[in-house]
């Protein structure tokens, strides 16, 4: 399948997502943008949205569709290095595209809400992690969490791509992102419903544009 595929895949079987086609196609292009350039991706949420930012770094990192593969070449040169590298399953690694879930920082979301400001633990996360050609992707149900909008401005400001998946109105983060999904429903668990096949498009549609096999 190609890009178009998976986003037209998606329509399909989602119809009430038609209206938000467009800006799912930018978010897919950012990402591959980011990714051709050595950039990465950085994710947050909170509560349900929290696990869907670990979610999204599980299926980019391995394989989601696809095997993955380490090529050749560069398995050669990894054991030339290592040649230790041969008896642990070289052949098992599969390559990753890199993500980062910020919710997944415990100590350090923890130790910051203690000692500095908790509406800050994703972006004193950003400023340490973030870099120009980086993609920001805030995940919040109403678009209000303080917490994941202090990234977004955060990641706006240091150049970063922003994008917004939400619901109801978009809220405050809408405001901020470059690039904002939100999906036509007002119930948190429906968003979340929707919320889930939209990045999996992402995911499927990056995977298939670097790995071809």
């Amino acid at each position: 399948m190609s890009k178009m595929d998976f986003v037209t895949q998606l329509i399909w079987r989602y119809p009430v997502l038609k209206a938000n086609e467009k800006e799912i196609r930018l978010m897919c292009d950012a990402v591959i943008k980011s990714y051709e350039s050595g950039g990465k991706l950085l994710v947050c949420g909170n509560g349900g949205s929290c696990a869907d930012a670990e979610h999204i770094v599980g299926e980019l990192m391995k394989g989601f569709l696809k095997k993955r593969p380490i090529p050749e070449k560069k398995k050669a040169e990894m054991l030339e290095r290592v040649p230790e590298l041969d008896g642990i399953g070289l052949d098992k690694l599969q390559q990753g595209l890199p993500a980062i879930a910020l919710n997944s920082g415990v100590a350090l979301t923890t130790a910051f809400a203690n000692d500095c400001d908790p509406d800050l633990i994703y972006a004193q996360q950003v400023l340490g992690l973030g870099k120009k050609g980086d993609v920001f992707l805030g995940i919040s149900t109403s678009g209000n969490a303080k917490n994941v909008y202090a990234a977004a401005a955060v990641a706006k400001s240091l150049g970063l791509v922003t994008v917004a998946l939400s619901g109801k109105d978009g809220g405050v983060l809408k405001d901020v992102c470059d690039i904002s999904i939100i999906v036509d429903e007002d119930e948190t668990y429906m968003i979340q419903e929707l919320h889930l096949p939209v990045y999996h498009a992402l995911c499927a549609t990056v995977e298939e544009h670097f790995f071809k096999e």
